[in-house]
């Protein structure tokens, strides 16, 4: 049986309780028990991941679907999760394997030091390891299987990889060594630390910014909205190709109030970060809810150009003229979409053809032109 990994980002304190510093909850992990995440767990004063080799989920996708449109347009990206968020949002589109840990797990482990009553029935933090569901693979396993299958990225998704950063990290520097880009798929509610390490090996993320009222982060995601604004910032800062999405929920934060705000904030960071608003479909808690009408979506891409921005786009309504490029000078027709599919991209050397401007982005050009670039 493996030992559990050891997790970074933490203190020890004279308790042999830990302070965890990965992400904002800053959680204070008493001897034996988990923080907010519930994958990380404390034994005698050292903090474990329980996800550092255990991929619930991998899959060869293409970068569209992250969504990441200005980011190598056309390519594949190789996708793997484990289970667990630091976030318990209501709508959460994957809340079976995000908040597996949460609904799954035993609360506390065995602790480090002399028993306590209470703790003699808390399992052994090995036996909670194995309870993890997921398949054991290692990051070199996941780098090899991204390059024998032609991706160009490895993209660290579908849950929030913030809780299993310590096998995001390591294979995210693999990858480069084997010239792969590594992209997160993220909540944005990482501790400005660990951004500043990953920054050192991460080429593009997308970050939600699902609200811009602080009480519905607090309310309906268990968070706090400000850290999210303060990674979009730092991320940019630091070199990472940066989109954000914006899930758009019909009575929740579909206001004209709302939607400008979100988009002034992002025009104040830079208006070449792509905004994607997309369509709801009710999930998890939040069943009750309608789909979001196409026409708010528009209005929200109205506003976010409105703004200043350009780039936004429509999200998860395949087959409209919102998921497309065009050039924010002369508004020709750059990148044709249909859903995660790039039917056609004319942009050449980063420019648009018909007028000259850049199009902002990493890789725009066709795929084949990309590929030409790389070997040099």
């Amino acid at each position: 049986m493996d030992t559990p990994h050891e997790a970074r980002f933490y203190q020890t304190l004279p308790d042999n309780s830990v302070l965890c510093s990965l992400c904002p909850h800053d959680c204070h992990i008493h001897d034996g028990g988990r923080g907010v995440c519930a994958v990380r767990f404390n034994r005698g004063g050292k903090l474990y991941t329980l996800v550092y080799d255990k991929i619930v989920s991998r899959e060869i996708d293409p970068i569209e679907k992250k969504p990441l449109f200005h980011f190598l347009p056309g390519s594949r990206a190789y996708s793997i999760a484990t289970v667990g968020c630091n976030l318990r949002c209501s709508f959460c589109q994957n809340w079976q394997i995000s908040q597996w840990p949460k609904d799954h797990l035993p609360k506390n482990v065995e602790a480090g030091g002399a028993p306590r009553a209470k703790e003699l029935m808390c399992p052994q933090l090995e036996a909670v390891d194995e309870a993890v569901v997921g398949e054991r693979v290692s990051p070199q396993e996941i780098v090899d299987a991204a390059v024998a299958t032609g991706c160009r990225s490895i993209a660290y998704t579908y849950t929030e990889p913030t809780v299993f950063y310590e096998l995001a990290y390591d294979t995210a520097v693999l990858a480069r060594d084997k010239g792969l880009k590594n992209v997160f798929v993220t909540n944005g509610f990482t501790g400005r630390e660990a951004i500043r390490q990953l920054a050192t090996v991460l080429d593009a993320a997308n970050i939600d910014l699902k609200f811009f009222k602080p009480q519905s982060y607090t309310h309906i995601s268990r968070a706090r909205r400000d850290p999210v604004l303060d990674a979009i910032r730092l991320y940019r800062e630091l070199g990472v190709w940066v989109e954000v999405t914006t899930l758009v929920i019909p009575g929740v934060n579909d206001s004209d109030e709302e939607l400008r705000g979100i988009a002034k904030f992002l025009t104040s960071v830079g208006s070449e970060i792509p905004w994607h608003v997309s369509q709801f479909y009710p999930a998890y808690k939040m069943l009750a809810k309608p789909v979001t009408p196409v026409e708010t979506l528009r209005r929200a891409a109205e506003i976010g150009r409105e703004a200043g921005l350009r780039y936004v786009y429509e999200g998860n309504v395949p087959g409209g003229e919102g998921e497309n490029t065009s050039c924010w000078q002369c508004k020709a027709l750059l990148v044709e979409r249909y859903g995660f599919r790039v039917r056609k991209n004319r942009i050449a050397d980063g420019c648009c053809p018909d007028c000259g401007a850049n199009i902002d982005g990493v890789g725009m050009s066709p795929l084949r032109e990309a590929r030409k670039e790389l070997s040099h």
